[in-house]
């Protein structure tokens, strides 16, 4: 509908309709999250720290629970399928201020896993290059290169980038499933012990290396949330993406703790922590080259690059469709909102984001940083923790919307999944909290655990400053924040029913329909437009008096 600051009649290219299906936004999801990014870069210092076949059984317990949290996830999105992902779900459960918040720490997020992948990719190119050409590459010129890449993928037909992403996953988790076989086939001294698998002694378990494990485990899935975000563009909107979420889950999964239980087998119980230990990020190709020929260890190395750039463009069509979601409601500028009548995607939105990290990466070859492993795991980490504070928010938006607003959803959807993952994940929140400065691999009291506490404080603050200048300066934007565009704005008349108000700059109220001709009218002297006050009741919450917004 038309608002105060625009034409009535203006109508934006939206998103294509009806092009994805339920394994290609799992593809996204997984390729997203990277699962071969973690355990090159998590998994070996978890097992150097001793953690054993904790480190698998973390990532299946955090699996649990994020399947928990799947169920009221996939509700909410049937509720209202958006290219903003959780960023409706917030303005519904939980108010507009919260979903602005929740839109920073999405952006803040998931810019960060980027740049933190963009770091990653010149490390793995290196072998390869050396190996086959014998050059050595700065880092930059590899980064450049993806991003030329990444800029092509997101402007064209989502079907088939989607289907390039789920080309890549597919690869990578192809090869990932080769090695752990390998490493299964060929265990230590002959034989797999039941260490492996088994936790002997339980006493004997460190509370502290378990609760950073768990932590490790949750933020090792931040990316699979992101299925949310193609809802609108899937063959069924309010079933696909909800769906996809739960499947890529119970991927990364079954990639992540079958990869970490192989590495315990081939390494040995008793010698894992020290063969993690001496090998760090090589671990995976080391035990690959005692048991397998040099070119698989070569193809090992190609997974991991193709798996960076896989994760790099998931990340970038997220980012491109929550800026969508922002420009279409003009909470950002709305040139952010058009989409391309050709293809479309996303255009001026990834365009957007691919001038960010091109400029990103440009200020940071210039002044002649040095891109590393350890920078890598500080970008990503500090991205997976806003992530989950993201998650913790959608899951307590969804329990008190469902309940607030019930529809169909039975107990176990409305309240009691929804009430256990957000215990759940405030707990997982909580130990990560704790376990910052050894997350980020730095010392307690680091200036990079400040710098991380302060950036998820810098996304609260200006999501709450922007909310206050949208409320106090663009009302009517302020009022269509979570509706996807569809601003309804409503002015009930004390003493008498709502009549249409020919004369307020706002055509369409609830008594008349868009397709209504306003009756002639006698010429009205030009006044300002006129906009509900913030404090009349429902004047900007239309679905509190008629339900049937809420579809």
């Amino acid at each position: 509908m038309g608002t105060l600051d625009e034409p009535p009649n203006a109508e934006p290219t939206g998103l294509a309709h009806g092009r994805l299906g339920t394994g290609s936004i799992a593809f996204l999801g997984v390729a997203a999250a990277a699962p071969i990014t973690t355990v090159i870069v998590a998994i070996p210092p978890a097992l150097a720290a001793g953690a054993g076949p904790l480190a698998a059984l973390s990532v299946v317990t955090v699996a649990v629970v994020l399947l928990l949290f799947g169920t009221p996830y996939a509700a909410m999105i049937r509720r209202r399928p958006s290219a903003g992902a959780a960023y409706p779900q917030l303005a519904r459960g939980l108010g507009r201020p919260a979903a602005l918040v929740g839109a920073w720490l999405a952006l803040a997020g998931y810019h960060a896993i980027q740049f933190g992948l963009y770091a990653l990719v010149g490390q793995a190119a290196a072998p390869l290059l050396h190996g086959w050409f014998g050059v050595s590459a700065p880092w930059w010129a590899v980064a450049a290169g993806c991003w030329a890449v990444v800029t092509l993928c997101g402007v064209i037909r989502v079907e088939f980038a989607a289907g390039w992403i789920a080309a890549l996953t597919v690869a990578v988790s192809g090869v990932l499933a080769g090695l752990a076989a390998a490493n299964v086939l060929r265990p230590a001294d002959g034989r797999i012990e039941t260490a492996t698998y088994l936790i002997t002694g339980p006493a004997r378990i460190d509370r502290p290396l378990l609760g950073l494990l768990l932590a490790l485990a949750v933020l090792a899935f931040a990316g699979f949330e992101t299925t949310a975000a193609y809802a609108e563009e899937t063959r069924d909107p309010y079933r696909t993406a909800g769906r996809a979420a739960r499947v890529a889950v119970l991927l990364i999964m079954v990639l992540l703790a079958g990869v970490t239980w192989s590495l315990i087998v081939a390494a040995g119980p008793h010698g894992v922590a020290g063969r993690a230990a001496a090998r760090g990020p090589e671990l995976l190709f080391a035990l690959a080259g005692e048991r397998l020929a040099p070119w698989a260890v070569t193809i090992g190395r190609m997974a991991l690059l193709a798996g960076l750039l896989a994760a790099i463009l998931a990340v970038h069509h997220a980012i491109a469709r929550y800026l969508f979601a922002l420009g279409r409601e003009r909470v950002l500028p709305g040139v952010l909102g058009n989409a391309s009548p050709r293809t479309g995607a996303p255009r001026a939105a990834s365009l957007t984001q691919s001038l960010i990290a091109g400029a990103a990466l440009l200020g940071t070859a210039l002044t002649g940083a040095e891109s590393s492993a350890r920078t890598a795991r500080w970008l990503t980490v500090g991205g997976s923790l806003a992530i989950l504070v993201l998650l913790l928010l959608t899951a307590l938006a969804a329990l008190l919307h469902l309940n607030r607003v019930p529809g169909r959803e039975g107990v176990w959807t409305r309240f009691l999944a929804p009430l256990l993952s957000t215990v759940l994940l405030g707990v997982l929140l909580y130990l990560a909290g704790r376990n910052l400065a050894a997350l980020l691999g730095v010392r307690a009291g680091s200036t990079w655990v400040v710098v991380a506490a302060g950036g998820l404080a810098a996304c609260l603050a200006a999501g709450l400053a922007h909310a206050l200048v949208l409320r106090s300066a663009r009302p009517v934007r302020y009022a269509g924040i979570g509706l996807g565009g569809a601003v309804l704005v409503i002015t009930p008349r004390s003493g008498a029913p709502a009549e249409p108000d020919h004369g307020s700059g706002n055509p369409w109220t609830w008594d008349t329909p868009p397709t209504a001709s306003p009756a002639p009218a006698e010429p009205a002297p030009d006044v300002p437009a006129k906009v509900p006050r913030q404090r009349t009741p429902g004047a900007h919450r239309p679905e509190r008096i008629h339900r049937e917004v809420n579809g």
